[in-house]
């Protein structure tokens, strides 16, 4: 794990400018008084006591109060909002700081900083004597430690994403039912067309005596009405030109059928059947106009002989029966294969269309990703968490919570230094991220290097076989305005089990207060568009813990 065991750090401390008073006109005389003081100078374990800091000032100088943790040994859990009160020409300012210490023991509050004007302070150091709670086991019963207990992880909102999906696919499923698959109710026409021939040519001479042609001596419709009923049936059931000859050619062919014996039509059914298609060509051709009376009596005619020629067709063979049957299977075949065509090519269509739209809303890569699943889009979009690490803490957020993880420091080096860490994934992962606390025990006079102790994690890096690791320093402030230092750049890795490495990326920050020192070191695969939209949020999420724990 990365972690400098052998270093120190350099304390550094960014007080927060609290009061600014500038009169460019005017130049006065600096004033300036500091007291300090504590409410209590014994508590018990946990327990808070106040720390009092004021500063009595003229309205001309810049008053800077510490912040961080330099109250170490205790620990500041609170920093409150400065109290102003003006009298004359003078401010009274008073900072207060909620201090605690959860070990017994005789502490002192070391001296503070603060600075007025272009003038440094320090407060006088003040002892504060933390007790142990006595409990009379006689009175209080003792218990057994309870259990862990699992916490439920909070709810998210993916079965909203999955009730809209299924909706959408339900709309276009059944609007695909609807219109394509769906067993329409036949129309008039439908119906008609699906009657033998026979029926059919009897049901068009019905709907012929309901039309109004003779009423309104409308002869030419009628005729061509009435010589299509009986070219539709003989081009059905007996010559299957019948509808495009000519007169001439439909009554030669018909006799040719006769001759051939082939159908056994009388030379009367032949005889009148060449009469009316006749009357009616000089009816559309050459304006005849023949009686009424002829007409109908044509009409009956032509019923008349479709009944002769039903009776001398012969009966269809099982042969001809079973072609039959299997055209309408293939007919029906037909039918659902384009259905299917059809289905398949608008759900093409609407995946091709959905795939293109998001792309060009949130990009091509990030749409493939999400529909393929990627490692680190998964932690980017899932459920963070936002936690305190160490004491003193440090405050960040997270895709998974950081787990404690054993820090391997030798014990001779435990009784120097106490080091906590907590972390996810490791140094072969696509994304790795640990926290750590140290804690110097025996500083004495000497300072914290910040910048030898990130470089302990560059030997522990090299040590677990990375190589071409280039280095950047930069100043880094967290949001909440704590100051540190920041180191990143990139590495290589080797890839396990082979003799490949992967290019990676890293930053470390680092902050120091007193005798603790701590880090944030964050390793992730170079490339991964995800993984630096994770690292950024992880950075803009860091604090050092002012409040309350």
């Amino acid at each position: 794990m990365v972690q400098n065991k052998h270093r120190s750090q350099v304390f550094g401390i960014r007080p927060s400018i609290l009061l600014s008073f500038v009169f460019c006109l005017f130049t006065f005389v600096s004033y300036s008084q500091v007291t300090s003081a504590v409410d209590s100078t014994s508590i018990k374990i946990g327990e808070q006591i106040t720390y009092h800091i004021q500063v009595e000032t003229d309205t001309t100088s810049l008053v800077v109060f510490p912040e961080g943790q330099t109250f170490t040994p205790l620990e500041m859990i609170e920093s409150y909002e400065i109290d102003t009160l003006k009298k004359n020409d003078k401010y009274n300012l008073i900072k207060k700081y909620g201090l605690t210490q959860f070990d017994s023991g005789a502490y002192t509050i070391p001296r503070q900083k603060i600075i007025v004007g272009d003038k440094t302070f320090f407060t006088d150091s003040l002892k504060v004597e933390v007790r142990n709670i006595v409990v009379d086991t006689t009175k209080q019963g003792l218990y057994d430690i309870k259990p862990i207990i699992d916490v439920k992880k909070p709810s998210s909102n993916w079965w909203k994403y999955v009730l809209i999906t299924l909706l959408i696919i339900g709309i276009v499923a059944f609007l695909l039912f609807w219109f394509i698959w769906r067993k329409k109710p036949l129309t008039e026409e439908e119906q008609i067309a699906l009657l033998p021939p026979y029926d059919r040519a009897k049901m068009a001479l019905k709907k012929l005596d309901e039309s109004h042609y003779l009423e309104h001596e409308e002869l030419k419709e009628y005729y061509s009405e009435l010589t299509g009923i009986i070219r539709k049936y003989l081009d059905e059931k007996v010559y299957d030109h019948s509808l495009e000859s000519t007169t001439d050619e439909l009554i030669s062919r018909l006799r040719l059928l006769k001759e051939g014996n082939q159908i056994d039509l009388s030379p009367e059914t032949i005889k009148n059947i060449e009469s009316i298609l006749k009357r009616a060509d000089l009816v559309k051709f050459a304006k005849s106009a023949p009686d009424i009376a002829l007409a109908e009596l044509d009409r009956n005619t032509i019923d008349n002989e479709i009944d002769h020629v039903k009776e001398v067709l012969p009966e269809p063979t099982e042969e001809e029966k079973l072609l039959d049957e299997k055209y309408r299977e293939e007919l029906e075949r037909k039918k659902t294969r384009k259905k299917i065509i059809i289905t398949v090519a608008i759900s093409l269509f609407l995946i091709i269309a959905t795939f293109v739209g998001f792309s060009i809303k949130f990009g091509f890569n990030y749409v493939k990703d999400t529909i393929i699943g990627h490692e680190s889009i998964e932690l980017l979009e899932g459920d963070w968490v936002t936690s305190d690490y160490g004491v003193p803490p440090i405050t960040l957020s997270t895709p998974k919570v950081l787990k404690r993880i054993d820090s391997g420091i030798p014990e001779e080096l435990a009784q120097q230094v106490e080091v906590t860490m907590f972390g996810y994934g490791s140094l072969i992962d696509k994304f790795n991220i640990v926290v750590a606390t140290s804690k110097y025990k025996n500083l004495g006079e000497n300072k914290i290097d910040l910048q030898n102790a990130i470089d302990g994690n560059f030997k522990t890096l090299e040590a677990s076989g990375a190589q071409n690791i280039i280095t950047k320093n930069d100043k880094f402030v967290t949001p909440n305005g704590a100051e540190g230092l920041k180191v990143y750049g990139t590495l290589e890795m080797p890839v396990p089990k082979s003799d490949k490495v992967e290019k990676g990326k890293y930053t470390i920050l680092a902050f120091t207060s007193e005798n603790v020192v701590q880090q944030a070191l964050l390793f992730w695969r170079e490339h991964d568009v995800y993984a630096d939209q994770i690292v950024e949020r992880i950075l803009n999420s860091i604090e050092l813990k002012k409040a309350e724990e």
